[in-house]
């Protein structure tokens, strides 16, 4: 499959397009930016053929069959929805957009123009959470009481961060609280009912959100509670209680070097399940690449970021407002 990056994102650059060139069935075709002279420059440094000035030129390429998008969250639905009208697949960063409505005319936009969609949490298709959701079937730990899950990190010098820009979807909920709301759903198989969140609101940041906590209520008088910012020490973890035993994945989200495994414990004797290195992204590309030259259906359809979404806004109302949201 021939990509088209749109942007030259940091994660683009250092991640995204790193994995495409090292899959076994994708290739990156050309890369755009908003000034030609970024775009060619990072063109010749990642060896990619094709180098454009704008956007709507990259999507005017015939030979660019899919692009990834990793500009701010604002941009994600103006984008995703011109791709589609040329006829172009998405992977576009997380989370898909700001709001549910949003989501909906991203997907609506999609199947109109009969492309795929998919939202970019790369660490869905690493193997250990089949392993994972295989052990917690097994019933090894017994029935899940809880999960809590954190994602973290420091990066609040960089004054002019997209991440701290209000109008451009900025706060840690946005960026990294989606992870643990994602991974919990995921886990459990199941759409919460209710939020309560708490919320750090920095006046140095556009009033963004720069750390967060919350409570979300699962069905079956299961929570997941998690923290998430970006003016804390860098964490990035998983654990699942159980009544007979418990679950840690130690590098949850950003898979560390030699930290692709998990913990099961149960009895106060713990085991490390081993998992072989791979990358996570790359993973996330040839398997996105399979379902669309399969035309089979992707593995987490475009309508799992619309349930994910609806979440992580009720968790920033939540916080807002200081109260609990039920979510309908």
């Amino acid at each position: 499959m021939k990509w088209g990056i749109l942007g030259c994102a940091n994660i683009a650059i250092n991640s995204v397009i790193p994995a495409i060139k090292n899959s076994i069935s994708n290739e990156v075709t050309a890369i755009a930016s908003r000034g030609k002279d970024k775009a060619l420059k990072t063109a010749s440094a990642l060896n990619i053929p094709r180098a454009y000035g704008s956007y709507e030129e990259l999507l005017a390429d015939p030979d660019v069959e899919a692009v990834y998008i990793p500009l701010p969250n604002h941009l994600h639905k103006q984008w995703t929805i011109k791709a589609a009208q040329a006829g172009k697949h998405i992977l576009c960063e997380k989370p898909l957009a700001l709001n549910e409505k949003e989501v909906e005319e991203m997907i609506e936009a999609c199947d109109k123009a009969n492309v795929y969609l998919a939202e970019a949490f790369m660490y869905r298709y690493h193997p250990r959470y089949i392993q994972l959701k295989e052990t917690i079937r097994s019933g090894e730990i017994g029935e899940i009481r809880g999960i809590h899950s954190v994602f973290t990190f420091n990066n609040a010098e960089d004054m002019e961060n997209v991440r701290y820009k209000q109008h451009m979807g900025g706060g840690s909920l946005y960026d990294v609280g989606c992870y643990p709301i994602s991974a919990a759903r995921m886990i459990l198989e199941n759409e919460p009912e209710a939020v309560t969140t708490h919320a750090f609101f920095s006046s140095q940041h556009d009033q963004v959100d720069m750390m967060a906590s919350g409570l979300i209520e699962f069905p079956n008088q299961i929570s997941l509670t998690f923290d998430c910012g970006m003016w804390a020490e860098f964490r990035n973890s998983i654990e699942i209680v159980g009544s007979d035993g418990k679950i840690e994945v130690p590098s949850a989200f950003i898979t560390m070097d030699g930290k692709n495994h998990f913990i099961v414990t149960k009895q106060g004797i713990s085991k490390v399940i081993e998992v072989p290195e791979v990358n996570q992204y790359t993973l996330q590309v040839d398997s996105f690449a399979q379902s669309v030259y399969q035309k089979q259906p992707l593995p987490f359809p475009s309508k799992d970021a619309h349930y994910n979404i609806k979440v992580v806004t009720a968790c920033i109302e939540s916080a807002k407002a200081r109260k609990r949201i039920e979510i309908v």
